[in-house]
């Protein structure tokens, strides 16, 4: 027996079309106040920003004045400059591989079923939720001249102390130390999320097929974390290129010049000599470099991975 199928009529379809758009317009409507905010507090600022890279702008008696590209020119021929992003280049050069390794690591040792291993992952988590400002204050003591760092090579026979933060050849990597020591435990957490979320039975799998202790993390975890490895690379690479705290508390950007990054040249110039447009200038160029930088990360982790058959 045949059915009659009957017409929908108009009324029909024009409630199954507002249904329909009601259905795609919700999600943005519950976006929308986080928008609102985002727009007034970043991307207008940003855009202003931007703008302000081609006037001269030095305080708030006098509008901005349209220059062009003399603030990229100036840029172009200022060493302080040029100085600035060598050191930030050496902070990722030193800190980014570190960060990157090192938790995995971190995250391969507290991820086992044994007692008390919640401890030992909150010992290692400590340092991220310490102040910035804190832990820059504490490591400036222990590298004192009369701090625990020297008075414990003076123990081992070292009859001078070490200027950790007043030798230019030093001061830049003893930064570099306190932001290891924070990162170490947050991206120790990203990994373990990771490892969590592995299938026992390919480690079972593994060592059957004679692949046991660290073998079977180089054939099964390295590959399965190549996300998350992926992830941490370009996170710590982006915080590495904007440090700040650490370099503002512990050596102000000294001596001459060693220590100083981007982000605190961006500072001084705005904040310090009031030289706002010139700010804005080395702040623009700085976000074209975390840019490049971050997509360099991700046409590499195309070319290098997914195709790549591992086997026990």
């Amino acid at each position: 027996m045949k059915t009659i199928e009957q017409p929908i009529s108009k009324q029909s379809r024009e409630t199954s079309k507002h249904y329909k758009l009601k259905k795609q317009l919700t999600p943005y409507l519950f976006l929308l106040p986080a928008l609102i905010v985002l727009g007034v507090t970043v991307f207008y600022p940003a855009l202003q920003a931007f703008s302000l890279s081609f006037t001269r702008y030095e305080g708030f008696t006098q509008p901005p004045q349209w220059i062009g590209w003399e603030n990229f020119q100036r840029l172009w021929t200022d060493k302080v400059f040029w100085e600035t992003l060598k050191n930030t280049f050496l902070y990722l050069v030193g800190v980014v591989p570190i960060l990157v390794v090192a938790p995995l690591g971190l995250a391969i040792l507290v991820n086992r079923k044994l007692g008390g291993i919640h401890w030992f992952r909150l010992s290692f988590y400590t340092p991220v939720i310490i102040s910035t400002i804190v832990a820059g204050i504490a490591w400036r003591a222990l590298y004192d001249t009369n701090g625990i760092f020297n008075q414990g090579l003076k123990a081992i026979g070292f009859t001078e102390s070490i200027r950790w933060l007043t030798s230019p050849q030093l001061a830049l990597w003893s930064v570099m130390a306190v932001t290891i020591w924070k990162g170490l435990g947050y991206y120790m957490v990203i990994y373990l999320a990771g490892l969590q979320s592995i299938p026992a039975e390919l480690y079972e799998a593994a060592s059957l097929d004679g692949s046991d202790g660290w073998k079977k993390h180089w054939y099964i975890t390295v590959p399965l974390m190549r996300p998350y490895l992926l992830l941490v690379a370009v996170i710590s690479s982006i915080s590495a290129m904007k440090v700040f705290e650490e370099v503002y508390i512990m050596t102000r950007g000294g001596p001459l010049n060693s220590s100083k990054t981007v982000v605190y040249y961006v500072y001084e110039q705005a904040f310090t000599a009031s030289d706002y447009s010139y700010g804005c200038t080395i702040g623009l160029v700085l976000f074209l470099f975390i840019v490049g930088l971050s997509i360099l990360n991700l046409n590499l982790s195309r070319h290098s991975g997914g195709e790549r058959n591992w086997q026990l």
